[in-house]
């Protein structure tokens, strides 16, 4: 499997338990299996205290940076990963700074506050946040950069989705439907598939047309950085995708990249609001306008798992 060498750290320090995120209820969306003609279910990760399946990987990556020592923890992120690693850290009481590009709302910096976290605003777009994020961490000893997307630990901590949907659904699904960004949660959701003996199952990774970084990968056949980030997808805007989340692709040739427009994954937010009486990010829309769409790349799956990552850059006024 595509992997790195990474290897945990080991000490007798004990971290306080259980996990603090939520298993998640996986659903059969009636609007959408009646819209498509087949059984549509819906893994609800935006029912997680921090409003996005972030959480599980962010309390895997805290407790082990903890373990090892370490006493501070600096985050950059557009938002989700921000607020997670915030909530992750009040609640085991070690101190986090959250680096910010200036496109993070106003109300999604303040929540960040709320839980208790240093923010700093930084960078026109997530590589800038990202690259101040690496520097602040490499003076501090005691402290250790936290990526939104890309560790072992991080992916990790997605994969538990997958293995709570095994639990949940009478049978493996014939095709999943991500999003993905810098693709964390893409990655963990393919440990996931392995590791519960679901590798058989088609994934489509949804992206928006203005934060197609996996898709610009898999064309190239190589990581490429996407000149700009467009649209309303924010938590999608990494120009480039991590490095494990094309060896997937490679290991698995029924990964396959789709585009959809900033209106359509508008639209499945409205709809999925009106219809299942949840908001959602437009990144989350990305995967869900697959399904509302009816994309081609879903013709022959009868059964569909979407993991709803949810979000907390909603509003009622967007």
């Amino acid at each position: 499997l595509p992997t790195t060498n990474y290897q945990l750290p080991t000490t007798n320090y004990q971290l306080p338990k259980p996990m603090l995120y939520h298993q998640t209820p996986t659903i059969k969306s009636l609007p959408l299996s009646n819209l498509t003609g087949k059984s549509v279910y819906l893994k609800m990760d935006c029912y997680q205290p921090t409003g996005s399946f972030k959480v599980r990987g962010m309390d895997a990556i805290a407790r082990e940076m903890m373990a090892a020592g370490k006493t501070e923890l600096i985050a950059s992120s557009g938002g989700n990963a921000g607020y997670s690693l915030a909530y992750v850290g009040r609640q085991l009481g070690i101190k986090v700074k959250v680096i910010v590009p200036a496109t993070t709302p106003k109300t999604v910096q303040q929540n960040i506050r709320l839980q208790g976290a240093e923010v700093i605003v930084k960078g026109a777009v997530w590589d800038e946040t990202n690259e101040y994020a690496i520097q602040l961490a490499a003076v501090n000893k005691q402290a250790a950069y936290i990526s939104p997307f890309d560790h072992p630990a991080l992916w990790r901590g997605h994969s538990s989705m997958i293995s709570e949907c095994k639990t949940q659904l009478k049978q493996q699904p014939d095709a999943v439907v991500v999003a993905v960004g810098g693709g964390g949660l893409l990655i963990g959701v393919m440990q996931g598939l392995y590791k519960n003996g679901w590798e058989d199952t088609t994934v489509i990774a949804a992206e928006t047309q203005g934060t197609a970084s996996l898709a610009a990968a898999v064309n190239a056949g190589e990581l490429v950085s996407l000149k700009k980030i467009t649209g309303p997808a924010t938590s999608l805007g990494a120009k480039q995708v991590s490095a494990e989340a094309l060896a997937w692709t490679k290991k698995h040739p029924s990964l396959i990249p789709i585009q959809v427009s900033d209106a359509m994954a508008m639209d499945a937010c409205r709809n999925f609001a009106q219809q299942h009486r949840a908001l959602v990010e437009p990144a989350c829309g990305a995967a869900l306008a697959a399904v509302y769409q009816q994309l081609p790349e879903l013709a022959a799956a009868e059964r569909i798992l979407v993991i709803v990552c949810g979000g907390i850059g909603v509003s009622w006024a967007t």
